[in-house]
């Protein structure tokens, strides 16, 4: 057991009758391992936690970018519905299983406006 502590962690565990390892070298060095395998460990750490913010870094700035691109899209729709359409929205807001055709209506473009007719005059 000591020969595996010693090959994987480097650090001698003293033995029963083993005087000269149980002195106060032994327990500063213990000390000295153990306080460099937390710096080891909190290096680790930090490497890690700095990879994830740069992760959620990049995952913020991809959302902003989408939400300013819907933002822009809901505007043009705006802009393009008439008013009875905009006042059917809070409606299916309210019923969320509104059917789809509903919502392919409201994002159409409002029907261009036909010039009048001319009534129709056959001279006889």
């Amino acid at each position: 057991m000591n020969n595996l502590a010693t090959s994987v962690f480097s650090i001698a565990i003293p033995v029963d009758g083993d005087e000269d390892s149980a002195s106060g070298g032994g327990v500063v060095a213990i000390d000295n391992k153990i306080e460099q395998a937390m710096d080891l460990v909190k290096s680790h750490l930090m490497y890690a936690v700095r990879e994830e913010v740069e992760v959620l870094k990049e995952q913020i700035k991809e959302l902003v970018e989408r939400n300013s691109l819907l933002e822009r899209e809901n505007a043009l729709l705006k802009s393009l519905s008439n008013n009875d359409q905009l006042s059917q929205l809070p409606a299916q807001q309210a019923n969320p299983g509104s059917s789809s055709q509903q919502q392919a209506v409201l994002a159409q473009p409002p029907p261009p406006a036909q010039p009048p007719q001319q009534p129709n005059v056959s001279s006889a």
